[in-house]
């Protein structure tokens, strides 16, 4: 984000370089001591400095300043620049400013001498003639500041004698998140020294804010590299001050700190990079007053394999830098390519060269080597076939689709890079990009990068975005090897395919784009949306995905709370907001107009390109946003007595504290689930839980058994033990805690980790806290327990109901649920803790074994003890008789078991169960001793 001030006279700025700490020393001691304008410029100035003023013949810039706030990632900047004229006739002033070309500019006013100019946005007409006094962010041409993403913003004025200029610039964009981080930038290349220059950026992220850093200036052969060398530390005078949500940062150089960094004024990019917390979950949901943004963007997540064709151009244009650059880059990428993905190279000029004819090859050392040496030899020579390369490289891929039994969630895609427009075969953009769709025909995505200013950028921006990819442009003197490899590694590692997120119809409209082909490690998915029903207490989300083997459903209810009440103030950067500008609301606002312009760009139809048009220009006129179809156009306020100030428009912070709700640690609300997810569970009472207590049913004898065990903390039991017949196996790992006062034991303990472990047809593993679900299939996914989700893969089913319950399913024939214990103020004896319940135990077969296993398959008798001492065997009718019974006896396996009548609570206490307890760790009720159940480790089968 940015902001330049640059005066377009032919003085060179080195004209001073031997005086310039002696003028720099001077402006900061004098300039700085009394700012009114009027007295500055009549102020004798040593006799070193006159020199250098005489010659400085463009009004001075005597203050820069850039303030900005960001809230949840949309950034709001305000740039205030002054320029004096202390010469005795009129001079032109250039404000000029490199503004990302992703921002939107919402506001501009001008102040010379007495006069106010501000700007006004209006429709951009169809046939436009320019006129000479409008000032307004002109459409960048190929050449002119579009490289990297950044635009030039410029407004000339003249100065009246002794009169001084003030320039105040406001502009909004939503941040973009690359290789894991939010990068936010402001150009100082004010191209003189500044007597007060100062960047304030104050950053409000109520999911938590990490990883916070401001890297050194970046120069413009460095934009876009996204990687500092050697010094990393901040810029002299950088403050940086955070707590966990809230972040300041601010840059204030003197103006002897400024003569030592450039003496030209040309300073460079203040960059700050930030992250915010995040797990695998529906993402980050705020609403207010009526709005949403719906912020995903997992982690933990394993790579999905991918089938990539390299489209490489070597046409004589590419002779020198460029081809040498690129050769650099795709060494680089090809090392980083993994051993499930496949690859293959095509070359073109007027020829179609394919390294690997008609297939993909594997990731192995040799084919990295071979491809290594067909890049090498490239040459460059013969025109550009752009047509017939995208042909070639598009039949390669669908060839390959078509003929292998390749993985289904497999990411396919074509990386396109060229310098130049068609000159050999089709050279029309139309036929062009019909063609590469017709080819593409939606199988996989079109990845476009540009390099120099003869490229055709519009036609590698819109061959993109109709074939689900992006495109990146680069200049002929910037490291372009550094840029693609960069761009490489945003687009390397596919984490998710055939992303959608739905909310219910009845609740939301105008909802941006919710379906989104891949998610690649490091970025972000946004949504945004408006409420229909705005009296509603809760929004449903459900985000459904595909991980290489696994089908995911995430899904939640997020609260909305009405009536707000916690409002946050003194919040740094919006003590001085005016008016209601609810960021969230122009996020929607922002995202959509993005929409309709890239939808406007895609189509063919005139009609549908000026509906389209109409739409965003309605949308860019209500939220005054300068875009490609509307123009700032410049209206004189008036005479002013005083010169205006810098007036900062900051978001409304309005009940930030309640209704900006982020689902990081927002549990649902009471009755949506936690209640509701336990009584639709229908599971047997057979089950370990508690401190811990184990329960057996037996429903054809129409009783139950029950039995406790007094392990020591950190043991591990094995609860079901079936891994040579069904693959199954469930340990359970103890945590202890202090005995209730008056106890009679010396301690508790309770299950702090459940392991489930099948082996059949592939081997999976689960690893189950209070917090979490790791699922290990050869592919390493974390979820967390408050937030519900469902993962399918081909034989195992995961479903998890928000701080309630997990379900594990395999080959829909063995079912065990998990319950979740979660103590909000736990007493000394209490921890959190998990209960293990069996559901369904079809799938296991009759071997199985385990402190609950081995009952599974197997009935126990229950025999009436007379005084005599004989045992008769007891039918099923007779069983409530014997409740009176202080002592009755089972008969397991041959073996006399005693057992007395007991009440259970079981499902959190919500159900009671009458029992048989067998005491003494189950003595002689299960095969040997308890510790004949202990697991050397969690994932032990006891098969070694």
């Amino acid at each position: 984000m940015i902001l330049w001030l640059c005066l377009c006279w032919g003085f060179s700025p080195s004209a001073g370089q031997p005086d310039s700490e002696l003028m720099a020393r001077y402006l900061e001691e004098q300039l700085l001591a009394d700012y009114s304008i009027v007295e500055q410029v009549a102020r004798r100035v040593p006799r070193q400095a006159k020199f250098l003023q005489r010659l400085e013949t463009r009004p001075r810039m005597s203050e820069f300043h850039v303030r900005s706030t960001i809230i949840s990632r949309y950034a709001f900047t305000t740039v205030a620049c002054t320029m004096v004229n202390s010469g005795s006739e009129a001079r032109e002033a250039v404000f000029e400013m490199q503004i990302p070309a992703a921002a939107f500019i919402s506001n501009f006013t001008m102040s010379i001498g007495n006069k106010t100019y501000y700007g006004e946005v209006t429709g951009k007409e169809k046939k436009n003639s320019t006129d000479g006094k409008e000032r307004h962010k002109k459409p960048p041409g190929p050449t002119e500041g579009r490289e990297n993403g950044y635009e030039t913003f410029k407004a000339s004025v003249f100065i009246p004698r002794k009169m001084q200029a003030r320039f105040i610039l406001h502009y909004e964009e939503l941040l973009q998140r690359r290789l894991g981080k939010y990068e936010y930038t402001v150009s100082i290349r004010p191209q003189q020294l500044v007597g007060r220059l100062r960047v304030e950026v104050n950053i409000l992220e109520n999911s938590g804010i990490v990883s916070l850093e401001v890297p050194p200036l970046r120069n413009s052969k460095q934009k876009g590299n996204g990687k500092a060398e050697g010094d990393v530390s901040p810029p002299p005078s950088t403050v940086i001050g955070h707590t966990k949500t809230l972040a300041k940062v601010t840059f204030s150089p003197s103006v002897v700190e400024q003569t030592r960094i450039a003496r030209n004024g040309i300073l460079g990019d203040f960059i700050i990079r930030y992250d915010v917390n995040r797990e695998l979950s529906v993402g980050d949901v705020q609403i207010l007053n009526g709005y949403f943004v719906h912020y995903f963007a997992p982690t933990d997540l394993p790579p999905l394999p991918k089938n990539v064709v390299f489209v490489l151009d070597s046409s004589a244009s590419m002779v020198g830098t460029k081809l040498k650059q690129t050769k650099e880059a795709l060494f680089t990428i090809l090392q980083d390519l993994r051993p499930e993905d496949r690859f293959n190279i095509i070359g073109f000029s007027n020829r179609i060269k394919v390294w690997q004819q008609d297939q993909l090859v594997p990731v192995t050392p040799n084919n990295i080597r071979d491809a290594k040496k067909y890049i090498h030899n490239m040459s460059p020579t013969g025109g550009t076939n752009i047509n017939g390369a995208l042909q070639t490289g598009a039949k390669l891929l669908n060839d390959y689709i078509a003929q292998n039994d390749i993985d289904a969630r497999s990411v396919s895609l074509i990386i396109f890079l060229t310098d130049g427009r068609p000159t050999v075969g089709e050279t029309q953009s139309s036929k062009i990009l019909s063609n590469t769709k017709d080819a593409i025909r939606d199988k996989f995505c079109l990845f476009t990068i540009g390099i120099g200013n003869d490229v055709d950028h519009k036609l590698l921006e819109r061959m993109a975005l109709e074939n689900c990819g992006m495109t990146r442009l680069f200049q002929e003197d910037e490291d372009a090897a550094s840029h693609l490899k960069g761009f490489y590694d945003e687009i390397g590692t596919p984490l998710l395919s055939d992303i959608r997120v739905d909310y219910p119809e009845d609740d939301v409209e105008q909802v941006t784009q919710n379906f989104f082909p891949n998610y690649f490690n490091g970025s972000e998915i946004i949504i945004a949306g408006k409420l229909i029903n705005r009296t509603s207490d809760k929004l449903h989300v459900e985000v459904t995905a595909s991980n290489s083997k696994k089908y995911i459903l995430l899904k939640t209810d997020v609260a909305i709370d009405l009536p707000s009440r916690n409002d946050i103030r003194g919040v740094p950067g919006l003590e001085d907001g005016k008016g209601d500008n609810n960021y969230i609301e122009r996020a929607w606002s922002y995202l959509t107009i993005k929409e309709l312009l890239n939808s406007r760009l895609k189509s063919d139809d005139s009609q549908e390109k000026d509906s389209l048009m109409e739409k965003a220009k309605s949308i860019a006129l209500a939220y005054n946003f300068v875009t490609p179809v509307t123009v700032l156009k410049m209206k004189e306020a008036g005479v002013h007595s005083e010169l205006p100030q810098e007036e900062f428009i900051s978001p409304s912070t309005d009940g930030i504290g309640e209704k900006v709700q982020s689902l990081q640690g927002h549990k649902a609300p009471s009755g949506i689930h936690r209640g509701q997810d336990k009584q639709r569970i229908k599971i047997s009472k057979t089950s370990a839980d508690g401190d811990p207590h184990f329960v057996i049913d037996f429903p054809s004898s129409k009783f139950s058994v029950c039995f406790n065990i007094d392990g020591e903390p950190g043991d591990i039991l094995r609860l079901v033990s079936d891994h040579k017949e069904s693959g199954v196996t469930v340990n359970g790992q103890l945590i202890g805690a202090p005995a209730p006062p008056n106890g009679h034991k010396k301690h508790r303990t309770y299950f702090s980790t459940i392991t489930i472990l099948s082996n059949k047809p592939e081997r999976s593993y689960l690893e189950i806290t209070p917090r979490r679900v790791i699922l290990d299939d050869g592919e390493r996914l974390v979820l967390s327990c408050g937030r519900s989700a469902v993962v399918r893969s081909r034989s195992l089913e995961v479903s998890i109901s928000a701080f309630s319950n997990i379900t594990v399913t395999i080959r829909d024939s063995i079912s065990f649920v998990i319950l979740i214990h979660h103590y909000k103020k736990p007493a000394p004896y209490q921890r959190n803790h998990l209960g293990f319940y069996i559901s369904n135990s079809k799938g296991l077969s009759s071997d199985s074994h385990g402190l609950l296993g081995q009952f599974l398959n197997h009935e126990i008798k229950l025999l009436q003890e007379s005084l005599n001492t004989s045992h008769q065997e007891v039918g099923q009718n007779q069983t409530e008789a014997l409740k009176a019974n202080p002592t009755n006896t089972l008969k397991v396996k041959e073996r006399l078991v005693p057992v007395v009548w007991k009440q259970r609570r079981i499902y959190n206490g919500l159900q009671e169960v009458e029992c048989w307890f067998a005491k003494n760790n189950a003595d002689k009720l299960i095969d040997g001793s308890y510790k004949d159940y202990l697991a050397s480790h969690p994932f032990d089968t006891g098969t070694s």
